[in-house]
């Protein structure tokens, strides 16, 4: 089972962008350690609409499935109503950005059914 490594996810994540989709915050692919070492990697993104860090990772190894983790914050954060506005078409954006790398775990993940067998290669 091939690993989303943080080159794999660098390109995931822009085709994503060159695809038209932009995002507020800041957007890093960081490689992130798994079991024996294997570069599972992660997406982290700071808010451009609030004081707050999540990031995006595989739920595990082999599942195609991402979660969204927002990060603890020590202080409130009061928006107006134009903030939450931006901050909810942000989210949606992110939202988006994961099930595009779900989309692409599924085909990576699947067992390639052509003849001379293989992976998939990269989109």
């Amino acid at each position: 089972m091939p690993f989303r490594t943080q080159e794999i996810l660098t390109q995931w994540l822009e085709d994503f962008l060159a695809a038209g989709r932009a995002i507020e915050g800041t957007v890093e692919v960081l490689r992130q350690d798994g079991a024996d070492g294997a570069d599972t990697g992660l997406v982290v993104i700071e808010l451009a609409n609030a004081p707050t860090t999540l990031y995006l990772e595989p739920v595990a190894p082999g599942d195609p499935r991402w979660s969204i983790t927002f990060l603890a914050r020590d202080v409130d954060a009061a928006r107006s109503p134009d903030r939450v506005s931006a901050l909810a078409a942000e989210l949606a954006v992110i939202a988006e950005l994961c099930r595009h790398l779900e989309a692409l775990s599924a085909s990576w993940d699947a067992p390639d059914l052509r003849p001379s067998g293989g992976r998939p290669a990269l989109l």
